[in-house]
Order: C-alpha cells, then sequence, then structure tokens
C-alpha cells in the first residue's frame, strides 16, 4: 500500500511559495514534485476552497498564498486536503458476529481513536510559519558549516 504524501508535500509546495514572491505556475510546482500540472491544480483547488491559496489567470499568473504561514497549521492543510485516514490498518469485518472479532476491533478502534486525537492535537499546534523558520535555522547551520 502506497503512502499518502499529499500533506506533506503541499506543506513542502506552500512554504516554498511563501520564499518567492512570484505567483508559482501549475507546471513549475508539478516540476518541483515530480508529477503532473493537472495533479496540482486540483490539489491547489482544495486549499483555494478554504481560503490558503488563490490563484491569478495570464501573463505571469499561477498560485499565491492567500494567508500568511503563521495563520496556517498543520491541520488546517489536511483537514483542505480531505482529511484521508491517519493509519492504513484496517479492522477485519468478515465475521462481524464473532465475538473475538468484535473485541479486537474494539480494542483496535479505541487505540486507533486516542492515537488519532493525539495525532491531529498536535498538528493543530504547528503552523507552516514555525516550518519555515525550522528551514532557516537548517539553513544557516548549513552556511556556517561551510564557511
Amino acid at each position: 500500500m502506497r503512502n499518502d504524501t499529499r500533506l506533506s508535500r503541499m506543506l513542502h509546495t506552500l512554504i516554498h511559495m511563501a520564499r518567492h514572491e512570484q505567483p508559482a505556475t501549475s507546471d513549475t510546482l508539478a516540476q518541483m514534485l515530480s508529477t503532473n500540472p493537472v495533479v496540482v491544480r486540483r490539489t491547489m483547488a482544495l486549499l483555494k476552497e478554504q481560503g490558503y491559496v488563490r490563484s491569478e489567470k495570464g501573463h505571469r499568473g499561477g498560485w499565491m498564498l492567500a494567508k500568511p504561514l503563521a495563520e496556517i497549521t498543520l491541520l488546517d492543510i489536511h483537514q483542505a486536503l480531505g482529511s484521508s485516514s491517519i493509519f492504513a490498518i484496517g479492522l477485519a469485518t468478515d465475521q462481524p458476529e464473532c465475538l473475538v472479532e468484535r473485541a479486537v476491533n474494539n480494542a483496535l478502534t479505541e487505540a486507533f481513536d486516542a492515537a488519532q486525537a493525539l495525532l491531529l492535537t498536535r498538528l493543530r499546534s504547528i503552523t507552516l510559519q514555525q516550518l519555515a523558520d525550522d528551514f532557516e535555522q537548517y539553513a544557516e547551520l548549513l552556511e556556517a558549516t561551510r564557511a
């Protein structure tokens, strides 16, 4: 099963967009992400619906942030992308009348729900600005080691 990398890829994209004053075209973003511009447009449209990005048509047009990074959390982007399941582990439902299956599924559901609540709380507490600041610190450290 493939991992859903949309959240990571969109966070990456948004931070790059914030670092450049020019609008980013779907083609440019697609090249950066090694994907198709149609995929970029479809994904960015989800973020646009929630007010995180905007687009300008025409020459010199493209995608731009609609809000400062400090006003966008990781949870915001996760939810804008459709809140895909956090876990790829599923429950067995072949034998719904089996009491063992019910007990197993109940325990797993409780554990998954608790873990997901913890993760969503953490995602809510991190802004894209914090990630951008982390990047700047990494860049400064790398520059210092090269000097």
